[in-house]
């Protein structure tokens, strides 16, 4: 397995618009200019900016520690650092650059990076069809614990906000540590604009404020009906699930298990005890999909206006 995510992020490159190095790297380091600096004004000897540009270059080289990272700094052109800013000899240590990472705002540096990738994806795939309707773009929510991470309260976990097609990351927060990915879900979204999107999330954000805040943003979800939600789930029970068309079937294998998943829409009476739109709608109606053969699985949600999303699976990059 490379040591570099860069195979990984190349996969990509048909979202992306490719301009010249030279100049991406300055308009990166202005973007992370605007992470609020924990160094105090005295004794600074660099720009924030830059020195996380090229920590992060470093870190998309490769680098998996401090060192290397200071080393990556300390050897970069110099007529590239001083377009950056920075003088041509730097130096740095690597233990103040290690303190410098750990005081970092990591929702402000997550948003500042999160709205630079997005700018770069911002061009959208070739249309296929003629079709004069607004596309949707899947939206998948998810969290991940960092591997290797270290904090005094245990390994970070962050929440993220990941498009189905281009797997851009366009948001993304620290989960606090004696919390869970409830309270996050909604600051989480609270800076993006939904009204193109199909947001998708497991069962335990099935949660009536969360489907509240995307329906006010006017966006759309599909989420997962389990035992957190038992008279959503009775209700959704009753419905006649075997006079249903079977609209897709799939026949998978992994993680040592084999799960076969049965796709159906069923129209739901106006009154189901989760919050849709002041009117039925197809768009947020909450219609179970899926159905596990192994292990015994409980229901999911569905909104069928996510049909025309980029991919009804919520997908994570690798």
């Amino acid at each position: 397995m490379p040591s570099s995510p860069i195979d990984v992020f190349s996969r990509h490159l048909e979202h992306v618009t490719l301009t010249d190095a030279t100049i991406d790297l300055p308009t990166l380091a202005e973007v992370l200019d605007t992470v609020p600096d924990p160094r105090c004004r005295r004794g600074r000897c660099y720009r924030l900016g830059p020195l996380l540009a090229l920590a992060l270059l470093a870190v998309l080289g490769g680098a998996t520690s401090l060192v290397q990272i200071t080393r990556f700094i300390a050897g970069y052109d110099p007529n590239g650092r001083a377009r950056l800013g920075l003088p041509p000899t730097a130096r740095l240590a690597a233990s103040t650059l290690g303190r410098l990472l750990t005081r970092l705002d990591g929702d402000a540096f997550d948003a500042a990076t999160c709205g630079y990738v997005a700018a770069l994806t911002a061009c959208q795939p070739p249309e296929t069809t003629t079709n004069t309707r607004t596309p949707l773009l899947g939206l998948a929510v998810d969290g991940k614990t960092l591997r290797g991470s270290r904090t005094s309260s245990g390994a970070v976990h962050l929440l993220a906000a990941i498009r189905h097609d281009t797997q851009t990351v366009l948001a993304q927060r620290q989960v606090e540590a004696k919390s869970n990915e409830i309270p996050a879900f909604t600051p989480l979204l609270r800076g993006l604009d939904l009204s193109s999107m199909v947001i998708t999330a497991d069962a335990l954000h099935t949660q009536h404020d969360h489907a509240h805040h995307i329906i006010a943003a006017g966006g759309h979800y599909l989420f997962i009906v389990k035992g957190n939600q038992p008279t959503l789930l009775r209700r959704l029970k009753t419905l006649p699930w075997r006079d249903a068309v079977l609209n897709d079937r799939t026949d998978e294998q992994g993680h040592g298990r084999r799960e076969i998943c049965r796709m159906k829409i069923c129209t739901v009476r106006p009154g189901l005890p989760f919050p849709t739109q002041s009117r039925p709608s197809r768009s947020n109606a909450a219609v179970p999909t899926a159905r596990p053969a192994r292990p015994p699985s409980s229901r999911s949600t569905r909104s069928p206006a996510s049909h025309r999303a980029g991919s009804p699976t919520p997908s994570w990059p690798h």
